[in-house]
């Protein structure tokens, strides 16, 4: 497995990473759990050292999982994890909460779920408006001091926080949607890590799914599914938007391989500090998404998919329709 480091900060991880929430929540009930601890190791026997989940993922119970697949094996693997939001008695999800406190109650249950002594790397899941970002990334200096964290980044953040941020304490990685059909990070994001050094970590780097030619435009969603709330997952959206899709299967077709494998492999394309973590269920997937590391894009294969891609207009907003860097 290729290897890669995020930005300045000589955290190196695998130049792929398994994003873990749907094994949890948001796309159907819970998977089972000794198949998604089969599913990590299986990744980590493939060379796969970079995992990622967040509190609010059950909340709790995927950080849970996470924990218990990888103690035995902790010491050879990055894990990333979040806070940002606070919590009731029973679990239940009350917003957003960066207030320094909150952030270090939070850290500590963290720790006791991953089963480790120091979380690698430390997102804010979400910009608090209510909290200035210096105060943010000065709660996490001192836990970065204290030995609880390693790493900061910041997730769904907009160039001027994330400046602001690194200004107090570095930052290694920023997590913002980013695919085919999510480029809204080029514009600002993307020139301020470069600048800064700061290395990115697209999420839903296969759209939730729909980049890799295997959703029926004509599919609806089950409540429990996250994106049968999503405006991109509309059946009118997704026929307007189904041009993408037959654009990465016709590029997939020239090269012999997967829609998917083309997706990933046109992000990792993109700069050598980009680190994409599709999520799966599947070893057969994650196998897959494996093998498109392997795959090169010429500058003409890009420049094909970048000239075609201009012509097409995604429709629908992005995430539940509110999704705004800030």
């Amino acid at each position: 497995m290729q290897k890669r480091t995020l930005g300045n900060s000589a955290l190196e991880v695998s130049a792929l990473g398994l994003g873990c929430m749907g094994m949890s929540i948001n796309y159907g009930p819970p998977r089972d759990r000794q198949e998604m601890i089969a599913l990590m190791r299986a990744a980590v026997d493939r060379g796969m050292t970079f995992f990622d989940t967040a509190q609010v993922y059950g909340p709790f119970t995927n950080e849970e999982l996470v924990g218990e697949a990888l103690a035995p094996i902790h010491e050879q693997v990055v894990i990333a994890t979040k806070f940002g939001f606070h919590f009731g008695p029973n679990g239940e999800q009350l917003g957003l909460s960066s207030k320094p406190e909150q952030i270090k109650q939070s850290v500590e249950g963290s720790l006791k779920r991953l089963r480790v002594e120091t979380i690698d790397l430390l997102y804010q899941h979400r910009v608090d408006p209510e909290v200035p970002i210096e105060d943010v990334a000065a709660t996490v200096k001192e836990l970065i001091e204290a030995g609880k964290v390693k790493h900061f980044g910041l997730s769904e953040a907009g160039a001027q926080t994330i400046r602001r941020a690194h200004a107090v304490q570095s930052v290694t990685a920023v997590q913002n949607e980013y695919s085919l059909w999510a480029r809204d990070s080029e514009a600002e994001v993307l020139p301020t890590c470069e600048e800064l050094g700061i290395g990115f970590v697209p999420w839903s780097p296969l759209g939730q799914g729909f980049l890799t030619a295997t959703i029926d435009p004509a599919r609806t969603f089950e409540r429990s599914d996250i994106r049968s709330i999503f405006p991109r997952f509309t059946p009118q959206a997704m026929k307007a938007n189904q041009a993408l899709v037959d654009l990465l299967v016709r590029i997939a077709a020239q090269k012999q391989v997967t829609p998917a494998q083309i997706a990933l492999a046109w992000l990792l394309a993109q700069k050598p500090w980009i680190v994409p973590i599709p999520g799966t269920t599947k070893l057969s997937r994650l196998e897959e998404n494996l093998a498109a590391v392997a795959i090169e894009l010429t500058s003409d294969d890009l420049g094909e998919i970048e000239s075609a891609a201009s012509q097409i207009t995604v429709q629908g907003a992005r995430g539940n329709g509110q999704e705004r860097y800030v």
